[in-house]
């Protein structure tokens, strides 16, 4: 019965974080971003995000947050939430799932503790603003 299961591979949907001016903190503040960088729209995006790691020695672990859209467009980008900035130096973890067609697609995408920060920036598909990506 397994083998005839096949997990199809996600190929150009992947996640960006990048930094942008905020005017409720008076500061530039990180969000997530989901980039689809296919020729297919998707449909019912689901994506679960969460925090884990240490700090000082002792495990942490966020709330999980769930954020449902109805499509994402063939080459597009919807934005996810916001990433605090204590929430950095943890490892930050999003589990996309959506359907092209009839086909149920999963992927998940972590950014690693301390790797979100300005000096890993290069530029992001379709935003065309400097960022960190995850694929």
């Amino acid at each position: 019965m397994k083998k005839d299961i096949t997990i199809p591979e996600v190929e150009n949907v992947f996640l960006a974080a990048v930094q942008e001016w905020s005017d409720d903190f008076m500061e530039k503040v990180w969000y997530a971003y989901l980039v689809n960088d296919s020729d297919f729209n998707l449909d019912s995006v689901m994506v679960v995000s969460k925090a884990f790691g240490t700090i000082d020695g002792e495990m942490k672990k966020t709330s999980i947050l769930r954020h449902a859209f109805v499509e994402v467009p063939a080459v597009s980008v919807v934005k996810i939430e916001m990433i605090e900035k204590s929430l950095l130096v943890l490892n930050n973890e999003f589990i996309v799932t959506f359907f092209i067609g009839n086909t149920l697609y999963d992927k998940k995408f972590i950014f690693k503790s301390n790797l979100i920060n300005e000096n890993n920036t290069e530029e992001v598909p379709i935003l065309f603003v400097e960022g960190i990506m995850v694929k």
